[in-house]
């Protein structure tokens, strides 16, 4: 489930009206079915980064969004723009995205900043895009390029180069990613190498 909390929100529709001959008004409604035609044009939902074709029904800035699960808060987002779809339950923040995640106590675990998101609302499922950086308050940082968060499954996932730093500061690297949200039970798919930090240069 998603809550919006957000500024002036602007709508765009086009209307028009006709009047004279009636090859006028066959030309309009030609024109009319285009536009339509174009404005309708959708594509599915992908959980790779790629977003929605058409006009959105919604748009905001210096938004606040809230997910929950079973009436938990589970995710307060903050991005500098929205653009909502509908028909699709799509929200798409492309705008520094820096999002803060909870337990099933509501108590904070981890944040996460991003370049975009991607907010399924129907699937409960978001992904973010670009220079993502997530840090746990157990001391742990991610580094990746995308990430999907399922919110159903509360499970973090990517199939991307990661770059995982633990709380002893060892630095790990490889391809694919699976963890809980507070990134206390992780895995890397293929590790690819390691960097221990050597306290006695310190």
């Amino acid at each position: 489930m998603v809550a919006h909390q957000t500024g002036p929100i602007n709508r765009s529709h086009q209307f028009a009206a006709a009047k004279g001959s009636e090859s006028k008004v066959k030309l309009i409604f030609s024109l009319l079915m285009v536009f339509a035609t174009f404005g309708c044009e959708t594509s599915d939902v992908k959980r790779t980064g790629e977003s929605r074709i058409g006009r959105p029904d919604a748009e905001s800035w210096d938004v606040i969004i809230t997910l929950t699960n079973e009436g938990a808060k589970r995710a307060v987002i903050r991005s500098g723009h929205l653009e909502k779809y509908n028909k699709q339950q799509y929200i798409l923040l492309d705008q520094n995205v820096d999002a803060d995640f909870f337990n099933k106590k509501e108590i904070y675990t981890t944040n996460l900043i991003s370049n975009i998101a991607e907010v399924d609302e129907e699937e409960d499922f978001l992904v973010a895009i670009g220079d993502v950086v997530v840090v746990s308050d157990s001391g742990v940082t991610l580094f990746t390029d995308t990430l999907s968060w399922d919110n159903v499954r509360e499970k973090v996932f990517t199939n991307d180069s990661v770059v995982f730093i633990t709380e002893n500061q060892d630095t790990l690297y490889g391809i694919g990613f699976e963890s809980d949200v507070e990134l206390n039970n992780w895995k890397i798919l293929k590790p690819t190498g390691v960097f221990h930090e050597d306290k006695d240069e310190k």
